[in-house]
C-alpha cells in the first residue's frame, strides 16, 4: 500500500529554520506531482507549495515566498520543504500529498506539527 511519511516538524523560535521531509513508498515517486499543505489551528487546509515530476516549483502563499523552498530527490523518494525565518503564523500541521501525473491516484501523509513560538 502506498505510503507517505512526513518528518522534521517541531517547536522552533521565531526566526528559526526547519526542514520537513516527506518519504514516499510503494509507488513511482518520480512520476508524481508533490505538494505541501498546511492546516493552521481552526482553519482549512491550504496549499503551500508544489513541485512537478520534472522539478518545476511553485510557492503559493505570498507570506512564504522568499522564505520557503520546496525540492525533491527522486533517487531517495523524498520531498523537502526548507523553511527559514519562521514566524508564529507559520504554525500548523504540514501535510504532503502525491498526485499522479496524468492520472487519478493521490496519497496523503499523516502530517507533521510545526510550532513557531518563543
Amino acid at each position: 500500500q502506498a505510503q507517505l511519511v512526513e518528518s522534521g516538524g517541531g517547536l522552533v523560535q521565531p526566526g528559526g529554520s526547519l526542514r520537513l521531509s516527506c518519504v514516499g513508498s510503494v509507488f513511482t515517486f518520480s512520476s508524481y506531482i508533490m505538494r505541501w499543505y498546511r492546516q493552521a489551528p481552526g482553519k482549512e487546509r491550504e496549499l503551500v507549495a508544489r513541485i512537478t515530476s520534472a522539478g518545476g516549483t511553485t510557492i503559493y502563499l505570498d507570506s512564504m515566498k522568499g522564505r520557503f523552498t520546496i525540492s525533491r530527490d527522486n533517487a531517495k523518494n523524498t520531498m523537502y520543504l526548507q523553511m527559514n525565518s519562521l514566524k508564529p503564523e507559520d504554525t500548523g500541521v504540514y501535510y504532503c500529498n502525491a498526485a499522479q501525473t496524468g492520472g487519478s491516484r493521490s496519497y496523503w501523509g499523516q502530517g507533521t506539527q510545526v510550532t513557531v513560538s518563543s
